[in-house]
Parts: structure tokens; sequence; C-alpha cells
């Protein structure tokens, strides 16, 4: 980290982390540690990066109180689930649970007054007619039984045209699911259980 002249931290060049999209990749984020943001009041926990600070990026984000970054724009857009407290930007305040899609060129200048842990992914929709979205996965509506017995699925986003087809699953202890292939990757966040 470099100190500039306004006495908020500047970040030298990141590294890639998990850039090799053609392995198969387990991070177990309870064991890594929080690095710091520009911001000085956001950490991180990187989980894919390449590109550095203006590449593809997902990774935890947690906000100190009262912690937030000046007003920026997301090329190619920026997903969101609120893992923990309350985060906040313009638009409004979403608690724990909500899941929030930024499309590309999308502006705000995000905060928590409380603090809060985010799931976030940057710069990894291209594509100009992308909706914004706001869901409450909190609320029992929206889910639906699953392919196998003991699998129920919330699906939050899939647009025809775009490859990304992202939900939240609960798996019932016991639960198996059939040998099958992602040819396109697949990106899993365990939140609860294992």
């Amino acid at each position: 980290m470099i100190e500039s002249g306004t006495g908020h931290p500047q970040m030298g060049p990141l590294a890639d982390v998990n850039a090799d999209l053609s392995q198969r990749v387990v991070v177990d984020t309870e064991a890594m540690t929080w690095e710091p943001s520009p911001s000085g009041t956001v950490w991180r926990k990187p989980l894919y990066r390449t590109g550095g600070e203006l590449g593809s990026v997902t990774s935890l984000v947690r906000f100190a109180p009262g912690g937030g970054f000046r007003e920026h724009s997301h090329p190619e857009g920026e997903e969101i689930l609120v893992l923990a407290g309350v985060f906040s930007d313009e638009q409004g305040d979403y608690p724990a649970g909500t899941f929030l899609m930024n499309p590309h060129g999308s502006r705000h200048a995000p905060r928590s007054q409380s603090g809060c842990t985010l799931f976030v992914r940057l710069r990894q929709y291209p594509g100009e007619d992308r909706p914004r979205r706001v869901e409450d996965t909190r609320a029992p509506a929206g889910w639906q039984p699953g392919l196998v017995e003991g699998l129920r699925v919330r699906p939050l986003y899939a647009q025809g045209g775009f490859p990304e087809n992202v939900a939240l699953v609960r798996w019932e202890a016991g639960t198996r699911f059939h040998r099958h292939s992602h040819w396109g990757g697949e990106d899993i966040l365990v939140l609860k259980g294992e």
C-alpha cells in the first residue's frame, strides 16, 4: 500500500488471483485475511481477480461501520449478495439477504452506516441491455422445487442472449445430484452447511 498526499491509502498493482479458469479451485474464505481497498474503510478477500484494480473480480467485501466508496461507475456491471448487515447507496438500503444486479455503466456511492459483509462480482456482465435487479431472497416466495428430491432453487438472474444463470440453492441433508458438466464454468459460494 502506498500513501498518497490526500491521506487516503492508494493500492499498488494487484496480482491476479485464481485467474486460470481451466483449473478447478476451492478456497476456504475463513482462512483468508482481509486486504485493504483504496477507500481505507472497506476490506476484501479476493476469490478471483484478473486485470488488477480495473479487471474482473469476485470477492467477499467488508464495510466498516460508516465505511464506503466515492461515487463510481460499473463498466460491465456488478452483482452483490448482502451476507450480513445493511448495504446502502443512493437508491436504498439493502439488508442481509438482498441480491442486487447493477448493469453496465451504472453509478453509485456505496456505503454502510452499521457495517456489512457482501459477496461481490465486478466487471463480469457486459451488455448494454441488462436490467437493474433487486431481490429480497429472505421472502419465501420465489423458491422452487429443484431437479431432484431435497433440492430447492431461488432463481435470481437469467436473461436470453447472455450465459449467466444465477441462483440460490438449498440442499436438504443427504441430497445427491446426478453427475453433470458446466461447460462455461461454475462459481459456488457455500453460505451454510457443507
